[in-house]
């Protein structure tokens, strides 16, 4: 059976359904048309609000007791609140963009410092392009959680 089209936004989302037997049902997704929440954890709400407010300039939505509440691109982010924080040693959330020298440098202008490193031939913003052709650059939140910027390669 070809893509069936799902959702209605202006992205035309498509996902492949499962292949059945002629004569069977086929198997409803469960969360392929849910929409997912992000989570990244802070020791320091305060400082990650000002952070993804201010410098990011995702959409506050709530200070709940547990969680900073976040709008972006018509996903929740979830800044659990926690007394410590472990930190993963890969990116745990990014962005798609369109120009991300114009991201990267709007940033970089709030403040934001870019990773550069070793061994990759990144620009001086810290921009990599990748074998792909998509073009990545990392940064760190206040609490040291690797955020990145992409911008994929036009098909």
């Amino acid at each position: 059976m070809p893509a069936q089209p799902i959702g209605n936004d202006q992205h035309h989302i498509t996902e492949a359904l499962p292949v059945t037997a002629p004569g069977k049902p086929q198997t409803p997704p469960v969360l392929a048309l849910s929409q997912p929440i992000a989570f990244v954890t802070t020791a320091d709400p305060d400082r990650a609000q000002k952070f993804y407010e201010e410098v990011l300039g995702l959409r506050f939505i709530a200070d709940e007791p547990y969680a900073l509440v976040f709008q972006s691109a018509g996903i929740m982010l979830r800044i659990a609140k926690a007394d410590e924080v472990t930190v993963a040693p890969y990116t745990i959330l990014g962005w798609k963009v369109d120009d991300i020298h114009a991201s990267a440098t709007t940033l970089h202008a709030r403040g934001v410092e870019f990773q550069i490193y070793p061994g990759m031939k990144q620009d001086k913003l810290g921009i990599w392009n990748s074998p792909s052709g998509a073009k990545i650059a990392w940064f760190k939140d206040p609490d040291g959680h690797t955020l990145s910027l992409t911008q994929f390669a036009e098909s």
